[in-house]
């Protein structure tokens, strides 16, 4: 059937839009004229249309007559239950011309094409970073006011955006909404659920300008641009060496700290990294896979490889650091040392420290290789030195210990009892210059004397917090891990440090420990007695 055509005798003289009725002509007219004759009684804001104020009033009464059918959540406005109802059909009517990525609002659309024309319309004052959206504007400018709004009830923790609490509140429940339709995997956030959907898809919307190279992520292509850059953010704290990526720089942390979590299951014997733990498997597969290009023959490693290289002409490798003479074997360099007596001639090629004998530099190596050969037949721990093995199973065999006569403690060094008996006798030798506090170690007056001076060297290379020792700062990169190592054995809930299990193990005790100096009224944490304060400060203490 076919509609009958309306007439439309009235006509707007500035938009020439035409109207049946006159008095809709009148109403349109108000957007011309800016006409509001509508006025809010509650707040005195004024409306073009009967309609618009109808719909204002609902925020002052609190009604949502627009219900969503799937989730119950209430909207004041049809158009709010229309877009809403997007979340769950999926609809995404508005495509990007550019990249045909789709979009649910087309707010959202809009903000999005500012990544393809590069505007960036919202500019901080202070230090005139630019923004796509004033959202990101006001989160940043959080950094210059060092404001953080947010704070989580459960641990005190506080967050520049209200965002990040949600996310950390998923943490500390377990709560992950976000499923995998694919493979059924549950995420905590709905980018993290994006990122993971690429491994069933195969995108790589990441490239690299350089060589072209594409990558999942975008972290992805931030960390492989280093190799062009040559730039290395992460530096260890201990020997100030430089590193691209931050798991390089926890791989390499272990030649320090001795961590060797990768173990053979044929023999036994742990390693640093997993890749040495590779190498390794070879002794015991038989596995070659370095072949000599000149003569064919197989190796299991490729330093072997390279040894066997010098039988072939015009490969010298070794050089003498003294004298820059060549050699093919390292057994060559000893008669050349004998011609240079009492000079230093082993270099190590990774942190350039000098030897005077190359079997040093054998042992100096095993501090980067994280190598341990030798290995105690008691207990199976490892050490990089036979002396240090020597050291240990003194333990073993009770020969030559220390014993301190007050608590029967053992140590395998004299130096290491003296340093113990001074908890015994409360002997602190070492004196703070500034406030006169004593210590009982010089490495604690070290540690102390940076409350005084400020200096803080360990930085968080996640968030760039800063502090005075290493320990705070293990603890602290547990917030971003999530690791809680630390197992209250009465509810079986899992802290981050050592302290906070202390803290939390008084909700069982039910000891007190904060008390109100105003009102004498015992708390048992600190953040609570804080909030308590209030009460008689006046101050309003924030909470999300």
């Amino acid at each position: 059937m076919r509609k009958l055509a309306v007439e439309k005798p009235f006509k707007c003289e500035v938009c020439e839009k035409m109207f049946t009725h006159n008095s809709n002509l009148m109403t349109h007219m108000r957007k011309h004229t800016a006409e509001k004759p509508f006025k809010c009684e509650v707040c005195e804001k004024m409306f073009a249309y009967n309609s618009s104020l109808t719909t204002h009033m609902r925020k002052h009464t609190g009604e949502k007559p627009f219900r969503c059918e799937v989730c119950e959540k209430m909207f004041t406005r049809y158009d709010l239950l229309k877009k809403h109802i997007r979340i769950h059909t999926g609809e995404k009517p508005f495509k990007c011309e550019v990249c045909e990525k789709m979009f649910s609002y087309n707010a959202r659309l809009k903000i999005h094409m500012r990544i393809h024309t590069g505007e960036k319309p919202f500019k901080c004052e202070i230090c005139e970073k630019m923004f796509i959206q004033n959202s990101s504007l006001t989160t940043h400018m959080r950094k210059h006011t060092g404001e953080q709004p947010f704070k989580c009830d459960d641990c005190e923790k506080i967050f520049t955006r209200y965002d990040h609490v949600k996310i950390h509140m998923r943490i500390l429940t377990g709560e992950k909404p976000f499923k995998c339709e694919v493979c059924e995997k549950m995420f905590t956030q709905n980018s993290s659920l994006t990122k993971h959907m690429r491994k069933h898809t195969g995108e790589q919307p990441f490239r690299c300008e350089v060589c072209e190279k594409m990558f999942t992520l975008y972290d992805q292509l931030k960390i492989h641009m280093r190799i062009h850059t040559g730039e290395k953010p992460y530096k260890c704290e201990v020997c100030a060496k430089m590193f691209a990526q931050n798991s390089s720089l926890k791989m390499h942390m272990r030649i320090h700290t001795g961590k060797q979590p990768f173990r053979c299951e044929v023999c036994e014997k742990m390693f640093t990294r997993y890749d040495q733990l590779k190498i390794h498997m070879r002794k015991h597969t038989g596995e070659k896979p370095y072949k000599c290009e000149v003569c064919e023959k197989m190796f299991s490693y490729n330093a072997s490889l390279k040894m066997h290289m010098r039988i072939h002409p015009g490969k010298q490798r070794f050089k003498f650091e003294v004298c820059e003479e060549m050699f093919t074997q390292n057994s060559s360099l000893t008669p050349q040392m004998r011609k240079h007596p009492g000079e230093q001639a082993f270099k190590c090629e990774l942190c350039e420290k000098i030897l005077t004998r190359y079997d040093h530099l054998k042992i100096h190596m095993r501090i980067h290789t994280g190598e341990k050969p030798f290995k105690c037949e008691v207990c199976e721990k490892w050490f990089s030195c036979n002396v240090n093995l020597k050291m240990h199973m003194k333990i073993h065999t009770g020969k030559q210990l220390f014993k301190c006569e007050v608590c029967d403690k053992m140590f395998t060094q004299d130096c290491n009892l003296k340093r113990h008996m001074r908890i015994h006798t409360g002997e602190q030798p070492f004196k703070c210059e500034v406030c006169d506090k004593m210590f009982t170690q010089y490495v604690n007056l070290k540690i102390h004397l940076r409350i005084h001076t400020g200096e803080k060297p360990f930085k968080c290379e996640v968030c760039e917090k800063s502090f005075t020792n290493n320990r705070n700062l293990k603890e602290h990169m547990r917030t971003h891990t999530g690791e809680k190592p630390f197992k209250c054995e009465v509810c079986v809930k899992m802290l981050t440090s050592n302290r906070s299990l202390k803290e939390h193990m008084r909700v069982h005790t039910r000891e007190k420990q904060f008390k109100c100096e105003v009102c004498e009224k015992i708390f048992t944490h600190n953040g609570t007695l804080k909030r308590h304060m209030s009460i008689h400060t006046g101050e309003k203490t924030l909470n999300v």
